[in-house]
C-alpha cells in the first residue's frame, strides 16, 4: 500500500496531525502499538469513559476522549497493535503484526512516538516490586488495577504526585513519599514569572502536593536509596540526618522525568541535538517539524518534552509542513497564523522551562555493583572496566560486555552508559555518543521475517 503520509504513533501529536492532514486531503496511515488510540497520557480514554477511572484520572485525561472521537471520524486508516521494526528511505515502513510482516511506502513519514520515562539505576532497581510510575499508570489505565501492600513513591516532577494524586482518589494508600528532588535554584526561581501565564498548571501541581502531604510520610533531603530483599523487594533503606533509614515496602515506584524517544531518528541518521538541562537527545527540527532528513517529521515528545498540550499543537503544525513538502497545500502560513499555533504553542510551554530548572536529572554517582544493563545484567563496575581499556565509544563497551545487545536495544542503559563513559574518561556527556542503532528497531521473529517475502510474492 501507497500513502501521502505514515505516522507513527497515536496519542496527542498522532491524532491531531491526522486530523488535519486529512482536512487538507491527505491519504495517510496511522500506525500504533497500542490496541486503540490515545498514546501514553490518553491511554484508555474511550474504554474508560463508564468508568471510575475516568474521574479519577483527572480533566487532563478527560479531554483525550474528544480527540479520539476526531481522529476516528477523520477517515485516517488505524493500525493498531503494530510495530514499526524498519524505517527506510523513500520511505518504506516495514511492520509486524499478529506474527506477520508487511512493508508500506509513503511519501513522507511523521514520528509521533513520544517519549520514555528516564532509567535511572539505583541498588535494587531490578527487584521484583519495583517499578516505574509510568507503569503503574499504564496498569491503571489499561485495567484499574492498584498497587496493594505498603507502596512508596520516590521520584521527582509532576508525574509522581499526579499518579500519587490518583491512586488516593480511586482509595488506594501510599505507605510514604521519597521526593529526590533538590531545592529550587537561582535559575528555576528566575523562572517563575513566565510559568504564572501556566497559573492552572501552578495551581493543579501546588493541589498535588498538598494532597500527598497529607496523605502520609513525606521523606526529603536523602541519599542513597536501596531496594533491597531476597527473592522480591521487601524494605528500604536511605541515609538521611547521618542515619540509615529501613522501613517495610511491598511496592516502589520511582520517576525521574521523561526522554524523547530517539531511536527511529538515530538509525536513520538525523542531525540531533543535546538538552544540557534534561541531559537527553532529541532530533534537530525546523519550525515545521522537519529533521535533517527530508520528508521526515517529528512532533510531540518525541522532538523534545513538552507534555500533551504543546504535542497537539505540534502535530498540527507539523501536518501543515507536510502539507507543503507534498504541495497538498500552499498557505500554510496563513493556516498557521488563522489557528494561533504559535501562540498556543508558546502558552502551552509557559511551565516547562520552570519545570526543566525545578528538576533536573539525577547527577549521583553508580555504586560499581549496581546494574547498569539490566537486559544483560551487566554492572556499572563491568562498563567502567571496559571504558578504561577503550576508547570514549558505546560500541567498544558493547563489544567487550554485551551491553545494549538486549531486547531494549539500548533505551534501558543508553544514557547511563554515555555518563559512566563521560566520567571514566573526564569528557562532556555531550561529547560521548550514544549506541549506533541499527535494524530492526523491535524485536522480531525470523518467521515475521520471513512472512515479509510471501507478503510481497503475493502482491
Amino acid at each position: 500500500m501507497s500513502y501521502d503520509v505514515a505516522i507513527v504513533g497515536a496519542g496527542p501529536a498522532g491524532m491531531s496531525a491526522a486530523v488535519r492532514l486529512r482536512e487538507l486531503g491527505a491519504s495517510l496511515v496511522v500506525i500504533d502499538e497500542q490496541p486503540s488510540p490515545g498514546g501514553q497520557v490518553f491511554r484508555g480514554t474511550e474504554r474508560n469513559i463508564k468508568s471510575p477511572v475516568f474521574s479519577a484520572l483527572g480533566k487532563d485525561y478527560q479531554k483525550g476522549q474528544a480527540l479520539a472521537a476526531a481522529f476516528r471520524a477523520s477517515g485516517a486508516e488505524y493500525l493498531h497493535s503494530t510495530q514499526v521494526w524498519q524505517i527506510e528511505e523513500g520511505w518504506n515502513v516495514f511492520l509486524t503484526s499478529e506474527g506477520k510482516a508487511r512493508r508500506l511506502t509513503a511519501r513522507s513519514v511523521l514520528l509521533t512516538n513520544g517519549a520514555q520515562e528516564r532509567p535511572v539505576p539505583f541498588s535494587g532497581w531490578t527487584l521484583p516490586g519495583v517499578m516505574t510510575v509510568g507503569a503503574a499508570q499504564i496498569l491503571l489505565k489499561s485495567g484499574g488495577m492498584l498497587p496493594e501492600g505498603k507502596v512508596w513513591i520516590a521520584g521527582a516532577g509532576p508525574l509522581p504526585l499526579l499518579y500519587a494524586t490518583q491512586l488516593l482518589n480511586l482509595g488506594g494508600r501510599i505507605a510514604g513519599y521519597l521526593d529526590t528532588s533538590t531545592p529550587p535554584t537561582l535559575s528555576a526561581l528566575s523562572r517563575l514569572p513566565r510559568a504564572w501565564r501556566d497559573f492552572g498548571g501552578l495551581l493543579k501541581g501546588l493541589g498535588w502536593l498538598r494532597d500527598v502531604k497529607r496523605s502520609g510520610m513525606m521523606v526529603r533531603h536523602f541519599s542513597d536509596l536501596r531496594a533491597e530483599g531476597d527473592e522480591r523487594l521487601d524494605h528500604l533503606t536511605w541515609e538521611a540526618d547521618g542515619k540509615r533509614h529501613r522501613v517495610k515496602a511491598d511496592v516502589l515506584l520511582v520517576h525521574e522525568g521523561v526522554v524523547p524517544r530517539i531511536h527511529e531518528t538515530l538509525a536513520l541518521d538525523c542531525t540531533h541535538r543535546w538538552n544540557e538541562e534534561q541531559g537527553y537527545l532529541a532530533a534537530k527540527l525546523d519550525r515545521w517539524g522537519e529533521t535533517s532528513r527530508e520528508g521526515l517529521f517529528v512532533a510531540g515528545d518525541a522532538g523534545g518534552i513538552g507534555g500533551w498540550l504543546a504535542a497537539t499543537i505540534s502535530g498540527e503544525i507539523a501536518a501543515l509542513g507536510i502539507a507543503s513538502r507534498l504541495g497538498i497545500s500552499s498557505e500554510i502560513e496563513r493556516l498557521r497564523q488563522v489557528a494561533h499555533l504559535d501562540r498556543r504553542r508558546d502558552r502551552a510551554l509557559a511551565l516547562r522551562p520552570f519545570l526543566d530548572a525545578m528538576y533536573p536529572p539525577p547527577r549521583n554517582r553508580l555504586a560499581d555493583e549496581v546494574i547498569a544493563c539490566r537486559c544483560e545484567e551487566v554492572t556499572a563496575g563491568a562498563i567502567r572496566a571496559a571504558a578504561r581499556n577503550s576508547p570514549a565509544d558505546p560500541s567498544a563497551v558493547k563489544a567487550a560486555t554485551r551491553c545494549g545487545m538486549g531486547p531494549c536495544q539500548g533505551r534501558q542503559c543508553g544514557y547511563t552508559v554515555q555518563a559512566l563513559l563521560a566520567e571514566v574518561h573526564d569528557l562532556p556527556i555531550e561529547s560521548v555518543n550514544f549506541f549506533h542503532i541499527r535494524p530492526p528497531l523491535k524485536p522480531i521473529t525470523l518467521g515475521e521475517i520471513a512472512s515479509l517475502e510471501t507478503a510481497e510474492a503475493a502482491k
